[in-house]
């Protein structure tokens, strides 16, 4: 197939696109460009002469051609979209419906979302699936929630979009986030020998690993019409929906000398949620998710290692995005709404913010 991934260029895209070239797909990518330069192990491979490209301002020109997009791109935790709610939905929602409007006015016949798990919200400790009824609490599982409801009234004949509504994202990525929980962990672990909890620990959490979750994504391209025409499916394993305590006993373990501590005052987390996976494995028999948390933690442990990560890297801006985001505003390279004010590639104005920022 031919492939265009919006977000390419992010913390899932970077793991992503070369599995799925890898799968035999030929695959395009469209990203704004904004995280150039927070890179683990090298990064992703060079963008090359290729401008920036906001998916809020794609035609359907652009995407003629095309078999199916694969759409990542979005204001991706829940932090950074608190900074500003209408960003949040200006990219998360109009972004999205943009670029699947001119993906059908194109003729792409399939349309991969990447939701989340998160719409659930505060569902609490029974497991849900995907007929369930959603509970979002930040501005981020709101704008994933109406993006799947908009999305569904484009499906048509021609027109095939699918949600795959990811549980917490974890593991090594060239193009590296650490404000996810995993990750996090692993790297305060790493840099302070302290696996220190901000909540009281009881909230349960599901998680997957980002090549598990380019394994799904390579599934749904290649499987029936039939079977994920209007579909949504939680992307994750039961083994893997764990309470935020049991990852910090996990990283205790694996990083040596480090102790556990909980934060004085800290109460349970609202986003809680436990989520059913059976509709994933029943679909797709043939799927195999291969990661545990365990050996996630393991596998970040020695990339950091390998990296040389430092805490002076984990308190910068270069891998927590709220942080970069903020410093693009706070220097006027991007507007309120993360529109970029420059369009040259690096170098220019931006890639001399990357030099002195990294």
């Amino acid at each position: 197939m031919r492939v265009l991934v919006t977000g390419d260029r992010g913390y899932i895209g970077a793991v992503m696109v070369p599995f799925l070239r890898a799968a035999g797909h030929v695959v395009d990518g469209l990203d704004t460009g904004l995280y150039e330069g927070c890179d683990l192990l090298g990064g992703p491979e060079p963008i090359g002469d290729r401008k920036p490209r906001d998916m809020r301002d794609v035609t359907a020109k652009e995407l003629e051609g095309y078999d199916a997009v694969v759409c990542l791109a979005a204001l991706s935790n829940d932090p950074l979209g608190n900074l500003d709610k209408e960003a949040t939905y200006s990219v998360n929602l109009r972004g999205t419906l943009n670029v699947a409007q001119a993906a059908k006015d194109a003729g792409v016949e399939r349309f991969l979302f990447a939701s989340s798990c998160s719409l659930y919200g505060a569902a609490g400790s029974e497991a849900v699936g995907e007929d369930a009824e959603m509970f979002p609490v930040t501005a981020y599982g709101e704008t994933k929630a109406l993006a799947e409801q908009e999305l569904s009234k484009l499906a048509d004949d021609n027109f095939s979009p699918t949600y795959l509504r990811n549980a917490t994202a974890y593991g090594a990525s060239t193009r590296l986030r650490l404000d996810i929980v995993v990750n996090n962990l692993t790297a305060v672990a790493l840099t302070t020998r302290q696996v220190r909890l901000e909540s009281d620990g009881t909230p349960w959490r599901p998680l997957v690993h980002i090549e598990d979750i380019s394994r799904a994504f390579g599934e749904v391209l290649e499987s029936p019409r039939d079977l994920i025409h209007d579909e949504a499916f939680n992307v994750g394993r039961s083994e893997d929906v764990v309470q935020v305590r049991d990852i910090a006993e996990m990283v205790r373990q694996v990083v040596p000398g480090s102790t556990l501590s909980i934060a004085d005052g800290a109460g349970p987390d609202l986003r809680n949620y436990k989520v059913d996976f059976s509709k994933l494995n029943e679909t797709f028999p043939g799927l195999k998710l291969e990661w545990t948390v365990r050996k996630g933690v393991e596998e970040m442990y020695a990339a950091y290692q390998q990296h040389g990560l430092t805490y002076d890297d984990f308190t910068s801006a270069q891998f927590v995005r709220l942080r970069r985001i903020q410093q693009l505003l706070d220097k006027n390279l991007v507007d309120s709404q993360l529109v970029r004010q420059t369009d040259e590639q690096f170098p220019g104005p931006l890639a001399d913010f990357f030099k002195e920022s990294n």
